[in-house]
């Protein structure tokens, strides 16, 4: 299913523009989740963020009611050479940092060389992490849940660090470009978003 993220103060605009494509639809809730099933066969599955569970009433008002972000939670996005850290208190970005470190790209060279540079280079993405993890533990402090995105493997050796061992990182996952503060801000926005995934029937229009 196609996944969209949809701010809870745009959710109504969504539902009245999939009624419109797709015909009057029913509601109701099951795995966590608000389904809605059209005539036409098309459906959507809405989803709280922060991976938690919705079993209230089959309602879009109540749902959107129940988007409730933690007290603290932080994000944490890393790439090879680049990284976004922010903790968020009330929906507020209480503590953040950006950061590049240079890592070197492929070679196409063969042999010794191309073994010399891929030490070098991994020594290079080991400094990168080391560096992120440091402002992470920093800026994070006591967050006990976190979303992330960018690389997993990047993100994967950040969270090894054992300062980040109490952190819970929960969906959705953000395939982010490279970490600048305007992209940091970007997730900390689209984090608090109900997660909809939509199946359009074979029949759909458009």
């Amino acid at each position: 299913m196609p996944e969209v993220l949809v701010p809870t103060a745009r959710w109504a605009r969504w539902l009245a523009n999939f009624s419109a494509s797709h015909g009057e639809f029913s509601l109701e809730v099951a795995d966590g989740a608000l389904l809605g099933t059209a005539g036409d066969g098309s459906r959507f599955a809405a989803r709280l963020p922060f991976s938690l569970g919705y079993d209230g009433a089959a309602t879009a008002d109540e749902l959107a009611a129940a988007a409730v972000a933690p007290p603290a939670w932080g994000v944490l996005l890393v790439r090879k050479g680049g990284f976004a850290v922010a903790r968020v208190e009330q929906g507020v970005v209480v503590a953040s940092k950006t950061g590049q470190r240079h890592v070197q790209g492929r070679t196409k060279a063969g042999g010794q060389s191309q073994q010399r540079f891929a030490r070098r280079r991994a020594n290079q993405a080991r400094d990168a992490y080391e560096a992120a993890a440091d402002h992470a533990a920093r800026v994070l402090g006591d967050v006990g849940v976190a979303v992330a995105g960018g690389d997993r493997t990047a993100v994967a050796e950040v969270l090894a660090d054992r300062r980040l061992g109490g952190i819970d990182v929960v969906g959705p996952w953000f395939a982010v470009p490279d970490p600048r503060r305007a992209v940091l801000d970007q997730v900390v926005r689209d984090a608090q978003a109900l997660v909809v995934d939509v199946e359009n029937a074979a029949t759909a229009p458009g």
